[in-house]
């Protein structure tokens, strides 16, 4: 079973791939923001084309392709960005998010022993107190 597990931001994707007893770890950098300066009032604004957004969750989906579920955790809403954009242009792969988390910063290892445990719990059956 390929279980994978995604910290995202508006910077960046962090895909881990977990085992019972290591991980990896594969990062999708998000394409830069563009520094634009408007002529009239010379203020600085960041700016980012249209179609960075696009391109930065086709590269995050194409890594989760062929896994069997994927927990999407992370700070703000990126994530659920990411969500809409799959249910919209890769419908295959919604089924396999099973959760999504709010994370703020953690390190690798503590983001890795919380997905261990995340896919380990034993799911609740019904007619049984939690």
């Amino acid at each position: 079973m390929r279980q994978l597990a995604v910290w995202i931001d508006h910077n960046e994707a962090r895909v881990f791939h977990l085992d019972a007893e290591t991980f990896d770890e594969t990062k999708v950098e998000s394409p830069n923001y563009h520094v634009h300066r408007h002529p009239e009032d010379m203020d600085t604004r960041t700016r980012n084309h249209p179609d960075d957004d696009n391109r930065f969750f086709h590269e995050v989906a194409g890594v989760l392709a062929g896994s069997d579920s994927v927990l999407l955790a992370g700070p703000s809403v990126t994530k659920l960005h990411f969500l809409r954009y799959v249910q919209k242009h890769v419908p295959a792969l919604d089924p396999v998010i099973i959760g999504i988390e709010t994370a703020d910063h953690p390190t690798d290892r503590q983001f890795v022993a919380h997905v261990r445990q995340y896919f380990h719990k034993p799911l609740p059956r019904l007619g049984t107190p939690p």
